[in-house]
């Protein structure tokens, strides 16, 4: 049969569809003796392909608090989400809610601006209440409370505007009133025994405070005080209470201040001075020569000092003046970092070398704060933390680092004291130039 238009074509037939070795209609079909074999085979393999998924023999799976348990080990599941070691690294605190004693409502407090402990180991909390000095045990009960104080001739003691508290090698307790423009030195009794400034006149000699903010004692008995709202420096006295020196004026240059609001002072005689407007904390020497300066770093309100020479500095994160009208408006009182942002507390090196940190809530709830104003240390390392607007203190609790596998040193245990010839870093790393004298 031909196709015309369809030159070389040849249709299919149904002979060219069937195999060469189709065998003829009356013949039994040929098959290989293997075909039956590979048939089985393939049978079984998807037999047991489907069967020992469901019937392996797996160990049994320990429990994740098991495993939980074997630091630094992390739990794989099947299912590919990970279960992570509980380990604590960091240090940290918790508040205490049974500290202090609830019986000190009876008394109450006003704005806590400062608080201290005392050589045997009481907390003194500073207040603008009308009981200023509260004094409490370890363990949170009431121990003391300065109702209305007295000289030792038995004329009362006024207070106007508490601001911090501090105490010497003695146990004497130095109040430092920034309303009154004095400082004053107690016996734990509350007797008065010295007095720094002219109570209810400010000024700027060398018997004169304006608004003074805190005072340092150093191991001899030498005072150094942050002379503070008003006049910006920092004076100088010995350890009878005469004028020595003062340095400082106002302005952002190294050695200048802009509210100097605390001061504090090492092992090696090296002094610490928030620098609050300008946002740092300037060191010097005893002579008043400049140091370094950490900046950068936070807005600092209180700076305390430990025993291995910890700075201690609460306040908020850096805090610029950022509204134009503030930066424009030339009225007097207007401080940075009111209200604070945030909260927080940084453990400085004496190299400025920023060991640990850690922030606060902000609130008036239990282990919240607000406005932190005044801070202590315990040799625990428990905080007590005084805020203006929350009007209280309270007490968090040290949480130490859990250890880690192989073992590693507590951070808390291995905190040694300074070399007596390291010198100072600034806040970069650039070694200062100054060295104690």
């Amino acid at each position: 049969m031909s196709y015309p238009g369809r030159r070389g074509f040849r249709p299919r037939t149904k002979s060219r569809l069937m195999p060469r070795s189709l065998p003829s209609r009356g013949d039994a079909p040929q098959q290989t003796p293997c075909a039956p074999l590979r048939a089985l085979a393939s049978f079984l393999v998807l037999v047991i392909a489907a069967w020992a998924p469901l019937h392996a023999q797996t160990p049994p799976e320990k429990p994740a608090e098991a495993q939980a348990a074997r630091p630094g080990v992390a739990i794989a599941r099947p299912s590919g989400k990970t279960i992570y070691p509980r380990i604590s690294l960091a240090e940290g605190y918790e508040p205490d809610a049974s500290w202090p004693h609830p019986s000190h409502k009876e008394t109450g407090w006003g704005a806590m601006a400062g608080v201290a402990i005392d050589p045997a180991g009481r907390i003194w909390t500073f207040n603008r209440g009308p009981r200023p000095v509260q004094v409490f045990e370890p363990d949170g009960s009431p121990s003391q409370v300065w109702g209305e104080p007295r000289t030792g001739a038995g004329e009362p003691v006024e207070f106007r505007e508490p601001h911090q508290i501090r105490f010497d090698r003695s146990g004497h307790a130095w109040l430092v009133d920034s309303g009154l423009h004095a400082i004053r030195k107690f016996k734990l009794d509350g007797t008065l025994l010295q007095t720094l400034g002219t109570p209810g006149e400010p000024g700027a000699d060398a018997a004169h405070f304006d608004k003074p903010t805190d005072i340092a004692i150093a191991p001899e008995g030498d005072l150094f005080v942050s002379d503070g709202y008003g006049n910006n420096r920092v004076v100088h006295f010995n350890a009878q209470g005469k004028f020595v020196k003062t340095w400082g004026s106002l302005g952002a240059a190294p050695g200048e201040f802009s509210l100097p609001h605390s001061i504090a002072i090492d092992s090696r005689g090296r002094l610490y001075v928030a620098d609050r407007n300008n946002a740092r904390i300037q060191v010097f020497d005893r002579s008043g020569k400049f140091l370094a300066q950490w900046r950068n770093l936070m807005t600092p309100w209180h700076l305390v000092i430990t025993e291995a020479d910890e700075v201690y500095a609460c306040g908020s994160s850096p805090m610029r003046w950022s509204s134009r009208w503030i930066k424009s408006l030339a009225l007097p009182g207007i401080v940075l970092g009111v209200p604070p942002k945030d909260q927080l507390v940084m453990v400085f090196s004496p190299e400025g070398h920023v060991q640990r940190l850690w922030t606060f809530p902000m609130g008036k709830r239990p282990g919240e704060v607000e406005w932190v104003h005044g801070m202590a240390v315990d040799s625990r390392g428990n905080l007590y933390l005084g805020d203006i607007m929350g009007r209280r203190a309270q007490r968090f609790l040290h949480l130490d680092a859990d250890p880690a596998t192989g073992g590693i040193n507590d951070l808390a245990k291995d905190r040694k004291k300074p070399k007596q010839d390291a010198p100072v870093q600034r806040a970069g790393g650039e070694a200062a130039k100054g060295r104690e004298e």
